[in-house]
């Protein structure tokens, strides 16, 4: 199970942080991710992480802003995200895929298990 929180409204080069606790598997297996789903867009990868190896991707659309991390401790992924864009508006999703997977392949093939979303509103 993963559950996501954290989002809410920020204005246009604002920051925020969301976090997705994770039960029911280890962190250092599977790989882990973020998603989002803008309105009328398809659904998305933004951050991606293959927990085993600790290597991360991100598209050019928020390479440089958009950071994900993890805590094997607390058992949670979080997605800080700097310098907003009103087009960074969307429903975000945290995801993970549980078979041995790279970050790339997480963001590109999509994950094996879902979370609920949380909305993230950029607007002033």
């Amino acid at each position: 199970q993963l559950q996501a929180s954290g989002g809410g409204l920020v204005q246009p080069g604002g920051s925020l942080r969301l976090s997705c606790v994770v039960s029911g598997f280890r962190l250092d297996f599977p790989a882990v991710g973020w998603f989002r789903q803008a309105p009328g867009k398809e659904r998305e990868g933004v951050s991606c992480l293959s927990t085993w190896n600790d290597i991360t991707w991100y598209p050019d659309s928020v390479k440089g802003r958009f950071t994900i991390s993890r805590d094997a401790v607390k058992n949670t992924v979080y997605l800080q995200m700097d310098n907003l864009r009103p087009e960074d508006t969307a429903v975000y999703y945290c995801a993970a895929r549980l078979t041995h997977s790279s970050s790339y392949a997480l963001c590109q093939d999509g994950p094996t298990n879902w979370g609920q979303g949380t909305l993230v509103t950029v607007s002033s």
